[in-house]
């Protein structure tokens, strides 16, 4: 299994970016795909999850509003749309799978997922 993060940059805030994440190497059906991200000095935070089939997804407190997480099945890549960007969004930015359904808050733990991505940086300035 891979999982290849892109789409990271610097940006100003207020600005938005996507970020993409193509995976390989598995049958995602049942899996959810979930954001993570780790700012320096800070311990690793769950972002979002995204279920694999109904599409459902589920985000941290901190960016409900700004920022959504969607699917292309077909090409296997999953995207985390982020808007109004602020400078506490300053991270690397990972993804990651689990065979875990996740559509609420029980898919927050980094455990559960057994495949991550090699990250991609995202710096917002102020």
């Amino acid at each position: 299994v891979q999982l290849q993060a892109s789409g990271g940059g610097l940006v100003q805030a207020g600005a938005s970016l996507r970020l993409s994440c193509a995976a390989s190497g598995r049958t995602f059906n049942d899996h959810s795909m979930g954001w993570f991200r780790q700012a320096p000095g800070k311990e690793r935070e769950f972002v979002g999850v995204i279920s694999w089939r109904a599409g459902k997804t589920y985000f941290t407190d901190s960016v409900k509003g700004r920022l959504t997480i969607s699917r292309d099945m077909a090409k296997n890549m999953v995207y985390l749309q982020m808007n109004s960007l602020k400078p506490d969004d300053t991270a690397v930015y990972y993804c990651a799978s689990t065979p875990q359904y996740c559509s609420n808050s029980g898919c927050y733990r980094g455990a559960l997922y057994d495949y991550w991505g090699q990250g991609t940086q995202v710096t917002v300035s102020s």
